[in-house]
């Protein structure tokens, strides 16, 4: 459909949307397929909006989700979890408003945003930051929703509390230190080597190679003796030893990922250290429920606390070249990756 025919169509709610599609899992990255499709979209019912896409995330879980991953991805579907655009149709008040958004059934579930347009309720929706640009929103959905969440549930960082984020150059983990040292928390981090951390933060942050030293030790050795008040660990299994050591008594351990499921669990340790742990999995979440976590976060955005991820024009990949995207993400790029529509 031609670019005059979609603006006659504004009022019906048609569009025509050109969109990648996934019509079956594939053994290996290397073996994605992607079609170029143009699907139908219309408004069904009261409360629904067709945002058009003006830029797209690309994160881990959409790689592994187009690799059979995730038992609950259909096929065919349109991937793509994270996403920032414009509305096109829907209620008045919301035409030509700037939105940004995610969620864990977009993109896995149902169509996502690797797309032109895309249909999803009101609810799903948060405004867009002015001070952000489209690609800068598209890149903060996932890490930002799992930081913030992660917290929620475990309780927000307090001034004078440590926390330890296990894997600290991680999107997660920079969203993380984003978050508790906005908080007024004391921050560790930990990485796997020899390097500095990558990120924005609102304090200093203290770093700890977890290749060189005994990070549960050092972490002590930093607290008087007391250890971490929340460890964020973002790799789960292979800083799961290190980490359950390094909590102080009543300390929160937050878990988001796993490489080996099974660890060695000390249940003398867990209770007589008063021990909680918290699982997040925002796959479970709806792009209506992340968008309440969006709309929380908003104003830290818009004052600077919170800051997107730099999205570099090497890792900016139009939709003809999203298998070159993918590549680059599960390729473990340290980079934040986005699709943006052909022009």
């Amino acid at each position: 459909m031609s670019a005059a025919a979609n603006t006659l169509a504004k009022a019906r709610g048609d569009v025509v949307a050109r969109a990648l599609r996934l019509h079956e899992k594939s053994d290996e990255a290397a073996n994605i397929r992607f079609t170029q499709e143009e699907i139908p979209l219309r408004i069904e019912r009261d409360g629904q909006v067709i945002v058009r896409i003006t830029a797209a995330g690309v994160n881990p879980s959409d790689v592994k989700a187009a690799m059979g991953m995730m038992p609950y991805a259909v096929f065919p579907r349109t991937p793509g979890r994270d996403f920032a655009g414009v509305v096109m149709a829907g209620p008045e008040e919301l035409i030509g408003q700037e939105v940004f958004g995610t969620g864990g059934d977009v993109g896995i579930r149902r169509d996502g945003s690797h797309a032109s347009h895309l249909l999803l309720d009101t609810g799903a929706l948060a405004p867009k930051p002015a001070n952000l640009s489209a690609v800068e929103a598209a890149g903060i959905g996932v890490p930002f929703v799992t930081a913030w969440e992660g917290f929620r549930r475990a309780g927000m960082p307090k001034p004078g509390e440590t926390v330890l984020i296990m894997g600290a150059n991680g999107k997660v983990g920079q969203a993380s230190i984003q978050i508790a040292t906005m908080c007024g928390a004391r921050v560790i981090g930990v990485v796997r080597k020899a390097e500095g951390y990558r990120g924005h933060a609102n304090a200093p942050v203290e770093v700890l190679d977890h290749s060189a030293c005994d990070v549960a030790a050092r972490v002590r050795e930093l607290t008087n003796g007391r250890g971490a008040d929340i460890v964020y660990n973002t790799v789960g299994d292979p800083y799961y030893a290190a980490a359950t050591a390094a909590l102080a008594l009543k300390g929160r351990q937050i878990f988001i990922a796993a490489i080996k499921k099974i660890v060695e669990f000390d249940i003398f340790a867990f209770y007589r250290g008063r021990h909680t742990y918290v699982g997040i999995d925002t796959l479970a979440f709806t792009a209506v429920e992340s968008a309440e976590l969006l709309r929380e976060m908003a104003p830290h955005f818009v004052s600077g606390k919170l800051r997107p991820f730099p999205i570099h024009a090497d890792f900016t990949y139009r939709f003809s070249a999203a298998k070159d995207a993918y590549m680059t993400v599960i390729g473990s790029s340290p980079e934040r990756v986005v699709l943006v529509p052909e022009e």
